[in-house]
């Protein structure tokens, strides 16, 4: 009996405990809540400040674009802040306003690779404007009302000028000149030389005109040779190939008229044996080149190249001895 009463109060006592939570395991579960906060705070705030000093792969994906297009205007703008400052032309200081600009001191020209600088001056009339009788480089009359001459020398007795036994003839000259209201130009043929030593570029009347108005004298400019080819009133038809008077089947210079720039050279060509002949400039007269006497007398066909400063040679086609006739015209679009 006594040990049943024991039993029952046992069994009595252990089912009041089971209720109540030990306090190990209150201080346990107190402990868990505290570290699993910590945990999920931390956890919460580190892959906040870990994705703005790394961001996720698809973050910075969607950033790239965005520094590339910067990095790319930047760069544009650098290359067009460089293309507009290149393409910014350099201006002139010299306006090329003068005043008395009719009395510039006559001095020696310079001469530079492709022209010039010095005096000009005009030898025509400023009011009749009348067309080259030919001068020194022996055209004749011609047609053409914007002409001039170019100087000889470089310095007095040289012989070092752009004129060169007649070489000059027929080139084509961009003049400037510095007047009251600034520089003015023209463009002229050359058909002549200056007589004087001090000469740059003598005009015409027409282009004198143009340039000095009716104040004549002695301008400061500068000059530039340029190709002749589709200026108007200096250039005509056609080149044509010319002989001189007195021409016969032993002796025979022949000239260019009309040509589309300044000569360089002529050169000759049996077509049948292909024997070449460099042509030289004839000491008789100037702005002529002498023909040998073996093609004046051959019945075989030629070519005759005209080559230029410019490039673009011409050729024409024809047999030797028609060059021993006198003052004769061999047209380049007839021959070519």
């Amino acid at each position: 009996m006594h040990y049943i009463v024991f039993l029952f109060i046992l069994f009595f006592f252990s089912s009041c405990s089971s209720d109540k939570p030990s306090a190990v395991d209150s201080t346990l579960s107190s402990s868990s809540f505290e570290i699993s906060s910590s945990i999920f705070s931390s956890s919460t705030i580190e892959p906040h400040s870990s994705s703005s000093k790394n961001p996720v792969i698809n973050s910075s994906s969607a950033e790239t674009p965005k520094e590339s297009s910067s990095s790319v205007s930047s760069s544009s703008v650098e290359k067009s802040n460089s293309s507009s400052s290149a393409k910014t032309p350099s201006s002139s200081s010299d306006s090329g306003i003068c005043t008395s600009c009719d009395s510039y001191t006559a001095l020696p020209p310079e001469i530079v690779e492709n022209g010039g600088s010095g005096s000009i001056t005009t030898y025509g009339s400023i009011t009749a404007k009348e067309t080259s009788q030919g001068g020194a480089c022996n055209y004749g009359e011609t047609n053409i009302q914007y002409y001039a001459a170019i100087h000889v020398h470089q310095i007095p007795g040289d012989f070092l000028g752009p004129w060169k036994n007649g070489l000059a003839c027929g080139a084509c000259v961009s003049v400037k000149a510095k007047t009251p209201t600034g520089w003015k130009s023209t463009i002229v043929r050359i058909t002549d030389k200056c007589p004087d030593d001090n000469c740059g570029v003598d005009l015409g009347g027409a282009p004198a005109s143009d340039i000095m108005g009716i104040i004549v004298g002695r301008y400061e400019g500068e000059w530039e040779f340029v190709p002749c080819k589709g200026i108007e009133n200096v250039y005509g038809d056609s080149t044509s190939i010319y002989t001189k008077e007195g021409t016969n089947s032993f002796w025979s210079v022949i000239q260019v008229r009309n040509p589309p720039d300044a000569l360089e050279s002529i050169t000759l060509v049996n077509l049948k044996d292909s024997t070449t002949y460099n042509l030289e400039l004839a000491i008789e007269a100037e702005n002529y080149w002498k023909v040998p006497s073996e093609v004046l007398q051959s019945e075989d066909s030629f070519s005759i190249t005209v080559s230029y400063r410019s490039g673009n040679p011409e050729t024409w086609f024809l047999k030797g001895n028609e060059l021993s006739q006198e003052q004769k015209t061999f047209y380049y679009y007839e021959y070519k």
